[in-house]
């Protein structure tokens, strides 16, 4: 089976075959409905990146999670439902200007993110963390203890490294531009090829 087909009960006496392109503008109108019913909590989509593909989803106060495949997106999103609302489904026209933003940024157009961001994943010291992140310019980065020093805590360097593998939205909020004292990348969410092509594009 591939991806254009689905599975579908035998038909009935009678019954007209139904089309992918049937199903998907069906899909279409359900979320356009639900949207303007104010049903819909969570709206997701997938993107293609130079760093895979890409989970984005919003709430209909901003961006509230971007997640590598390597997160499994069908567990992101089973903990999206059960953090934020059940009331999930994919609905990629709420996030076209987060994927229009995206496409820039991976093109090498656009510098900084003119998104709103719905924080609410992450609290206490990580969040204040997240908060200084997008202080450190594109094509620039900053040490582990720097952003620690930053929000305020200048022990608490491993915090800062939890806050960022924790980050629910890398790339937007770039904790991609933290890494060692010793100029080192260091561990990042995506995968350590990840965090290089994402500094490599900056530097270029």
């Amino acid at each position: 089976m591939n991806a254009n087909t689905h599975p579908r009960p035998p038909d009935l006496p009678g019954a007209f075959p139904v089309t992918d392109a049937q199903l998907r503008a069906l899909h279409d109108r359900l979320a356009a409905g639900a949207d303007a019913a104010d049903l819909l909590d969570v709206a997701y989509r997938t993107l293609d990146t130079p760093v895979g593909t890409l989970l984005l989803a919003a709430t209909p106060a901003g961006l509230v999670r971007v997640a590598y495949a390597s997160e499994d997106h069908d567990q992101v999103l089973a903990a999206l439902a059960s953090r934020i609302s059940p009331r999930v489904l994919n609905a990629p026209a709420r996030l076209d200007e987060v994927a229009r933003e995206l496409d820039e940024y991976f093109s090498g157009t656009r510098r900084r993110f003119d998104l709103p961001l719905d924080l609410q994943l992450s609290t206490g010291f990580r969040r204040t963390v997240l908060g200084q992140l997008p202080s450190i310019g594109y094509g620039h980065t900053a040490s582990y203890a720097d952003v620690a020093a930053a929000a305020g805590s200048p022990r608490a360097v491993r915090a800062v490294g939890t806050a960022c593998a924790t980050n629910p939205l890398p790339v937007v909020v770039p904790c991609h531009r933290v890494i060692r004292s010793d100029g080192s990348p260091g561990r990042y969410l995506g995968g350590d090829a990840a965090k290089q092509l994402l500094l490599r594009l900056e530097a270029a």
